[in-house]
């Protein structure tokens, strides 16, 4: 992602891999949510419809976990 360089791949791949949430939008890509622990924040990572090809990634300054 050389358009978001806060965000490291590998915590790209952390929420691909350990999703708090994970929702399935109308068009069927697919965002999920996990806690980067070291940035203490929430990346939103959202997939084209095979759950892996990352389209947009950043942090949800709006994300609230349950």
């Amino acid at each position: 992602m050389a358009r978001r360089p806060c965000l490291k791949n590998e915590w790209i791949e952390f929420v691909l891999g350990n999703p708090l949430r994970t929702e399935v939008q109308a068009n069927g890509r697919v965002r999920r949510w996990a806690l980067i622990v070291e940035r203490g924040k929430y990346p939103r990572v959202v997939t084209q419809p095979d759950g892996e090809t990352a389209h947009n990634a950043f942090f949800d300054r709006d994300f609230k976990p349950d």
